[in-house]
């Protein structure tokens, strides 16, 4: 192969790898209710056991961040693109013969784990294989394919019952190792095996005040992302009560068209910044958005079904700008610990979404699920704002170095 026609093969394979990814993050989701009816949990502990697993399945993304960014530093980042879809693909079909609630959660925490390593491994090859001025369109790619994942986990749901849903997954996933090989290793990583660095070292990432800053902020300016869609989409049958909806507000289908608004989320936010060369000033008109498509959703007495499938895909454009933000924290990073951030980033950012979950049902408890969803809604995004001004920008940065 020459080599536009090899990185062509890799944004192509991160693109189908993030696709699979995101079938099995949100499958969950989807089939909650289905899932939660057949194993013969009461309805009034619906909305609570699914926190609950889905905490869980946040957890894993959390301990697999960590493990798949130091394999990815240490090791190769095609090590963690193999491994991390094995786990999970073999999580997910186990998935499918669970009986009891514990068991389910315990086995999406380890699909969690297999999850955590597909996005950060695909976009820190990338970058480090495509021109700095063009690597925007390489992430916007895998961003807009991959999210798509969400519309195929719908309608395999819609069709099929829940476990064999799970099965799909899984299934899809095995297949996606074929693709793997062939796939070749990142000419800056070879740098540092031959040179004399530190490698995978996470510790490196605290060490340091500025450098410990750098990686908060770049962690901070996510974290309303998943929100959105593990509070707002995933309980919206809970917030379609509470709206006074006549009819119940599927969770299915707002995962649909919120990642449907994602991915062109995703396509205009790598798109602005290129034609800007701001990926700071992307993140903060996304904010934006997401404060203002919110609030909409959440004042939206009456709801009907067309009015939240709308919705839905508003707040899903509004934090399309997942693939830019992943990108921010693997720019600010050399090439010996670019893969432990890039891969710990976005999984630090879903697991957050365990304290965002505690401090959402505490506001709940003190007032309501609707005013607990603008206070922390508006929280997460003060955060994320804050964050973003705090960083340097990063497009056409030179990322062929490595932290000292």
């Amino acid at each position: 192969m020459s080599g536009r026609s090899n990185v062509l093969y890799i944004i192509i394979v991160a693109s189908l790898g993030y696709f699979v990814d995101i079938y099995d993050l949100v499958i969950f989701s989807i089939v909650r209710i289905q899932s939660f009816k057949d194993l013969g949990i009461d309805a009034g502990l619906m909305r609570t056991n699914g926190e609950y697993v889905l905490n869980m399945q946040m957890a894993g993304l959390l301990t697999g961040g960590i493990l798949w960014g130091i394999i990815g530093d240490k090791y190769g980042r095609i090590k963690v693109l193999f491994g991390s879809i094995l786990l999970y693909s073999l999580a997910n079909i186990a998935n499918a013969f669970v009986q009891d609630l514990h068991t389910y959660a315990i086995i999406r925490f380890i699909a969690g784990i297999g999850l955590a390593g597909e996005l950060g491994a695909g976009i820190t090859l990338v970058n480090e294989t495509m021109d700095k001025n063009k690597r925007g369109y390489g992430t916007m790619i895998i961003a807009t394919v991959g999210v798509l994942g969400a519309v195929a986990a719908f309608y395999i749901a819609e069709h099929f019952a829940w476990r064999n849903a799970y099965i799909a997954g899984g299934i899809l996933g095995l297949l996606l190792l074929v693709l793997r090989v062939g796939t070749f290793e990142s000419g800056m990583f070879h740098k540092t095996v031959v040179s004399n660095v530190k490698q995978g070292q996470i510790w490196m990432l605290f060490n340091n005040k500025e450098r410990f800053l750098r990686y908060l902020y770049s962690l901070l300016i996510g974290l309303p992302i998943w929100f959105v869609v593990g509070i707002f989409i995933t309980q919206a049958p809970e917030f379609g009560k509470a709206l006074q909806s006549t009819v119940t507000l599927s969770a299915g289908k707002g995962i649909l068209y919120t990642y449907i608004g994602i991915s062109l989320g995703d396509f205009i936010a790598g798109l602005f910044a290129q034609m800007t060369k701001s990926r700071r000033l992307t993140v903060f008109i996304f904010q934006l958005g997401i404060l203002a498509t919110s609030f909409l959703f959440l004042t939206a007495q009456h709801i009907t079904e067309s009015h939240f499938i709308w919705l839905a895909f508003l707040m899903g454009l509004s934090v399309g700008y997942w693939a830019t933000f992943v990108t921010i924290a693997s720019e600010q990073f050399g090439t010996n610990l670019r893969s432990t951030v890039t891969t710990t980033a976005p999984n630090f950012v879903r697991g957050a979404l365990i304290p965002s979950t505690l401090l959402f049902e505490y506001f709940v408890h003190k007032t309501n699920i609707l005013t607990a969803g603008m206070i922390m809604i508006t929280l997460l995004s003060a955060i994320a704002i804050f964050a973003v001004s705090q960083l340097k920008e990063s497009f056409n940065k030179d990322l062929d170095y490595f932290e000292k």
